[in-house]
C-alpha cells in the first residue's frame, strides 16, 4: 500500500481550507483543495443529514481525483428556528448569497425572540474517504444567537454565534482560538486520531 502523503480537502471555501490546513499542520502531508482541480465544479449536496453530505462531496471528489480526501459539512442549528438552518445554513437566503446575506436572514427571523430562548449550536461532521476506508466524527458546540454581529475573524455565522464562557463571539477569536473549542475543531480533534492510525496502518501494510 502506498504510503499517505497528499490529502485533498473538498473545499473552494478559502476560509473553511484555512481552518482544516491549520487543524492538520501536524502532519506531514501536501494538502490541496478543489481550487487545484479546476475540473471539479460546485458537489451538488442532495443528502438528508450533514454526515450523508460530507459523504457525498468525499466520495465524488476521491472518485475524480483518486487521492483521499476529507470533506466536511457544518450545520447552525437554532433552537427557536426548529433546528434551521441545519443542513441549509450555507444558503439560508439563497443560491450564491454572502455570509451576511445568511446572517442578516438570521438576525430578521430572531429579531423578537428574547435572549433566553436564542439558544443554538453549531455541528460539524468530517467524512475521510480513500480507497478502501471511509472514516468520519462529529463535534458540537452550544451558544446564543448574539442580537448583532460582533468581531472581525472568521466566516460564516461567526459574528453572531456567541459563546457565554468566553464572553465572546467565534468572530472575535483568532483561527487557534477558535480550533482550540469550536465544533470543526472538536470534529478534526476525533479526525486527527482516526488519521493517525490509518497512516500507521498503511506504514506497517
Amino acid at each position: 500500500m502506498a504510503e499517505l502523503n497528499t490529502i485533498v480537502l473538498a473545499t473552494h471555501n478559502k476560509d473553511k481550507r484555512e481552518e482544516l490546513q491549520e487543524a492538520l499542520s501536524e502532519f506531514t502531508l501536501e494538502i490541496l483543495s478543489l481550487n487545484d482541480f479546476p475540473f471539479i465544479g460546485e458537489i451538488e449536496e442532495v443528502g438528508q443529514t450533514l454526515l450523508e453530505n460530507s459523504m457525498i462531496k468525499a466520495k465524488t471528489v476521491h472518485n475524480l481525483t483518486q487521492l483521499p480526501v476529507i470533506a466536511d459539512d457544518t450545520g447552525l442549528e437554532v433552537e427557536a428556528l426548529n433546528g434551521a438552518p441545519g443542513i441549509y445554513s450555507a444558503r439560508y437566503a439563497g443560491e450564491d448569497v454572502t455570509y451576511e446575506d445568511n446572517v442578516n436572514k438570521l438576525l430578521a427571523e430572531m429579531e423578537n425572540i428574547p435572549l433566553e430562548n436564542r439558544k443554538a449550536q453549531f455541528r460539524t461532521v468530517i467524512s475521510f474517504v480513500d480507497k478502501d476506508r471511509e472514516l468520519w466524527t462529529e463535534g458540537t458546540i452550544k451558544g446564543i444567537i448574539g442580537e448583532t454581529a460582533k468581531g472581525k475573524n472568521g466566516f460564516g455565522y461567526d459574528p453572531v454565534f456567541f459563546v457565554p464562557e468566553l464572553e465572546k463571539t467565534f468572530s472575535e477569536l483568532s483561527i487557534g482560538e477558535k480550533n482550540k473549542i469550536s465544533h470543526r475543531g472538536l470534529a478534526m480533534k476525533k479526525f486527527r486520531i482516526l488519521l493517525r492510525e490509518y497512516i500507521s496502518d498503511q506504514s506497517i501494510t
